[in-house]
């Protein structure tokens, strides 16, 4: 299993949740498709967040936000 889960819900509701279960962020960031990316520091976190957030859970490929620049 993954640390890494899609969930279609904002960045600080996500966050709030995880600091409710004491779930430890190692990454999180906005999807440019909406939602948020978290990374959690163990799979058991996040399997935790995952039931947690149910069907709210994106599976299959998001468009992600460049965080860094190109060079060409």
């Amino acid at each position: 299993m993954s640390r890494m889960i899609n969930i279609n819900a904002t960045q600080d509701h996500v966050m709030a949740t995880c600091a409710k279960r004491n779930v430890r962020i190692t990454a999180i960031e906005p999807l440019a498709s909406g939602g948020t990316r978290v990374v959690t520091s163990n799979a058991v976190e996040s399997v935790l967040i995952a039931k947690a957030y149910g069907s709210k859970v994106i599976s299959g490929a998001v468009q992600r936000t460049p965080t860094r620049l190109r060079n060409f």
